[in-house]
């Protein structure tokens, strides 16, 4: 704590209480998902659950309710849905409370840790590098604080506000540490906004929801008028409206036309695809895998480039000294004690980030174990009269200056090429980078730094209200010496390659990026199990020399070109970060970026998919649509894993149901045309839609399954459901004529159309299920064997208002059944062959 701190005190504990007594906390309710209220309300207002359920009232009214049986499946669909995304929001929710961002406050003298939800107002709390500011409030002491205010302003530079300016919530400390009070809570305050606004901007895009989605709209549109067309074809039948009226068969007709919306509506297709989705979170939940928007799952599946941030993915973080040498000479020859102090007092200050945390650890084992100059070095450590200019990693330097020199230490290409003696030493760090170290560079000079960017411009910022603030940024000092070379040795995570080793099979390319030397990176890559995608040298690009921006078409274009070789990229600065993510999805990759550091979320809100390591940065974990709490890289194959059972297991229910769809809609359609009777009564329908769709999708839904992502859902579902739906209605309108032209009773024809559906369905399961081993195989059977016991058992027989076939109607169902079961193994087996050749043709 500095002196100036040392002055402040905070809040008492009364005056604490005070203010949360009048609600002036920065409690602000922020959901990791929707409310069960909500849940309930997205599963039961739907547009088919409307149309069912007037369709279930007037049943009700006009027709035996034995016909509304499918208002129970209507039900069970809904519940199930529902009740499967609640478990999986209160699993997530439980799994957030472990993501909850919290604050260090200032009372009574003292620090404590709270939630940022306890903060309160005129609060003074401390703040450090890679934290969220938790309320709005005016800046009290800064030491080198910097802040990103990008998610609010868009700017990507950082702003370095001193005493008195005003800082906001949801900014993100990027370099130093500081205090201030806050002057707004809560919901006068950009709080809300904390934890995961940033990823509100954009939302997963889901193959599956799109896909579906479309088709529905589609049907919704055609429901109604078929509907209408139907009964009135049924009245026409009846003998005209008047006559149907007097009869009393319009009740007959209505019962007639809400069977054909029975069957058209594809019921419970997209609750499925919430309950694959939900079962997907919870499943990955009990691995410490926190989703944070449900379609998310699927995105990883999709994934064909993944760029991995090195420190923290690919290595453990956690990083150690190596060696402190000379500049020039042997390399175990000592640099200058002066130098050992300067690298003490640079990395010796109250907020050191993970580097020059690992030097100044290093220092002190050297003291202890080590040469007598390292222990007289650090023991010549001036107490007082030091300034310093932090670490940022857009400027990639730190400095320090006490007794009238400054020390400079920070990436060698920066400090080497401002330094005199630089260029010749440069050689020397290439050869110790390529042997998959870490080389920073210190050096000296008798001048302080300078004011101003870069380019000589100001470094500001603006506040939402458009009162300009910030500070120009720090230049490096003339005359600078180089002085040492210090060394870090990186830790590779354990699991780094057989997880690369899975991705590659999966023809996944990896690419590392890094804001450390290419060489280094690349080193350490291969030690991780990089590999270039043709298998031969990989190929480190320096970041440097390529675009730092994709706003313009032709740098956008530029960068891409350079990304399709490159599996290594060193010197990336933030920006680059979020430009290189965007060129590779202008090129059509679906792009996944993990990572855990500030300088990561930019890239990680731009990417398809972003994925933050569970000891990163809370601005970080924020904008991911995926975090991995338990930090294990090895966590992203079962993530892969559940991607893909639930695309494909949503792929093989949407065939079924959409194929019911098509024969419904063609049914009702050719009824409606030549106003003969409808084939079937509402409780028939129950029985098919139940035995070839409800139940076993249902199944078929939680699967296993390792089947990798192919492009093109919606085509593949469509090219086996609409050409199979067309054999199963011609099947089942060809059954229906052949019997009344026999003069069959109408309860046969009925039973005869019912069977021949059922045979159908239940073929185009066996192509769904497929390979029909183990429990596939006993799912058909089980299904077909209750399909014959509706026939045989007398009681349900009577109930669903069928027959048993007489011997010439049996012979007429077998014959047309395995006519329509032919038929769909040849749809089958040309969709097949179409679904090859358009694979052959994209790629």
């Amino acid at each position: 704590m500095t002196t100036t701190e040392k002055t402040l005190t905070g809040l008492s504990a009364a005056q604490v209480e005070q203010r949360v007594q009048q609600g002036l906390t920065n409690a602000y309710e922020e959901k990791t998902s929707r409310s069960a209220v909500q849940i309930l309300r997205a599963n039961v207002l739907t547009i088919f659950n409307g149309i069912l359920g007037s369709a279930l009232v007037l049943i009700l009214i006009v027709g035996h309710w034995a016909d509304a049986l499918f208002g129970f499946v209507l039900l069970l669909n809904t519940a199930t849905g529902t009740i499967a995304e609640i478990r999986a929001k209160r699993a997530l929710d439980r799994l957030a409370v472990l993501e909850t961002p919290r604050a260090l406050v200032l009372r009574e003298g003292r620090r404590q840790e709270v939630e940022v939800g306890q903060v309160v107002l005129d609060d003074v709390v401390h703040l450090s590098t890679g934290q969220q500011v938790p309320a709005d409030g005016e800046v009290l002491v800064s030491n080198g604080l910097e802040i990103d205010e990008s998610i609010l302003t868009g700017e990507s530079r950082p702003v370095r506000p001193g005493p008195a300016d005003r800082v906001l919530s949801g900014t993100t400390v990027t370099a130093g540490s500081g205090l201030f009070r806050t002057t707004a809570v809560g919901a006068d305050a950009y709080a809300h906004r904390l934890a995961r606004e940033a990823r509100r901007y954009s939302l997963v895009v889901s193959e599956l929801q799109a896909g579906t989605n479309r088709v529905l709209h589609w049907i919704s549109w055609a429901i109604v008028p078929v509907a209408l067309l139907l009964v009135w074809s049924q009245l026409r039948q009846a003998g005209g409206i008047d006559q149907a009226l007097d009869s009393g068969a319009w009740r007959v007709a209505l019962v007639a036309g809400i069977a054909g919306v029975v069957g058209m509506v594809p019921q419970g297709l997209v609750l499925l695809t919430s309950v694959n989705f939900a079962t997907a979170a919870l499943s990955l939940a009990r691995s410490k895998v926190l989703v944070q928007e449900l379609p998310a799952v699927e995105v990883l599946a999709r994934v064909d480039v993944l760029c991995l941030d090195k420190t923290g993915t690919i290595t453990t973080g956690r990083i150690r000294l190596g060696e402190v040498q000379a500049p020039t000479g042997p390399a175990d020859r000592r640099p200058d004690p002066q130098a050992i102090t300067a690298l003490a007092v640079l990395t010796g200050g109250p907020e050191p980030n993970p580097t020059a945390q690992a030097i100044a650890d290093g220092l002190s084992e050297l003291a202890q174990a080590g040469p007598g100059e390292f222990r007289r070095a650090l023991d010549n450590r001036p107490g007082q009269g030091v300034t310093a200019v932090p670490f940022s990693s857009r400027r990639k330097w730190s400095a320090v200056r006490f007794e009238g020199r400054t020390w400079v230490l920070g990436a060698p290409e920066i400090v080497l090429a401002a330094a005199e003696d630089g260029r010749p030493v440069l050689e020397r760090v290439q050869a110790l980078a390529a042997q998959g170290v870490r080389v920073l560079a210190l050096a000296c000079s008798p001048r302080p730094w300078q004011e101003g960017g870069q380019d000589g411009g100001d470094d500001t910022g603006e506040d939402p209200d458009g009162s300009a603030r910030g500070a120009r940024d720090h230049v490096l000092p003339p005359g600078l010496e180089v002085a040492a070379l210090v060394t870090l040795a990186e830790e590779v995570r354990p699991d780094a390659a057989q997880t690369l080793a899975y991705f590659r099979e999966q023809g996944v390319e990896a690419k590392v990026i890094s804001g450390d030397n290419p060489a280094t990176v690349a080193t350490v890559a291969r030690r991780a199990g990089v590999r270039a995608p043709d298998g031969g040298e990989l190929v480190a690009l320096d970041a440097r020399e390529l675009p730092t921006q994709a706003d313009d078409p032709e740098d956008l274009e530029r960068l891409a070109r350079a990304l399709e070789g490159a599996s290594v990229l060193g010197r990336v600065t933030p920006e680059q970060k979020r430009a290189l993510v965007r060129a590779l999805r202008s090129r059509g990759h679906v792009v996944a970026m993990t990572g855990d550091g500030v300088n990561d979320a930019l890239a990680l809100k731009d990417a398809d998919l972003g994925i933050a390591m569970g000891n990163g940065a809370p601005a970080t974990k924020a904008v991911a649509r995926l975090v991995l709490l338990s930090g294990e890289f090895a966590a992203l194959p079962g993530v892969v894993a559940q991607g893909r059972r639930v695309m494909a297991n949503t792929e093989r229910v949407a065939s079924l149901f959409l194929a019911k769809t098509v024969y419904a809609t063609l049914i009702a359609v050719v009824v409606a045309a030549t106003a003969i009777s409808y084939p079937f009564l509402p409780r028939q329908l129950t029985i098919v839609s139940s035995l070839t769709i409800g139940i076993p999708a249902f199944i078929l839904a939680l699967a296993p399954s390792s089947r990798r992502y192919r492009a093109g859902f919606l085509r593949r579902v469509l090219l086996m459901a609409v050409p199979a739906g067309i054999v199963a209605g011609v099947a089942t309108l060809a059954v229906h004529t052949w019997l009344t032209a026999v003069g069959a009773h109408d309860e046969q024809v009925t039973t005869g159309a019912t069977l021949v559906l059922v045979a159908a369905g239940l073929w185009l399961l066996t192509l769904t299920a497929r390979p029909l081993l183990g429990w596939r195989l006993g799912l058909v059977l089980a299904m077909a064997g209750a399909a014959v016991l509706g026939v045989v058992v007398p009681a349900v027989r009577s109930f669903f208002l069928l027959a048993w076939p007489t011997p010439g109607v049996w012979w007429i169902i077998l014959i047309v059944a395995a006519s329509a079961v032919g038929g769909i193994e040849i749809v089958h087996l040309l969709r097949g062959r179409l679904v090859a050749g358009g694979s052959t043709e994209r790629h």
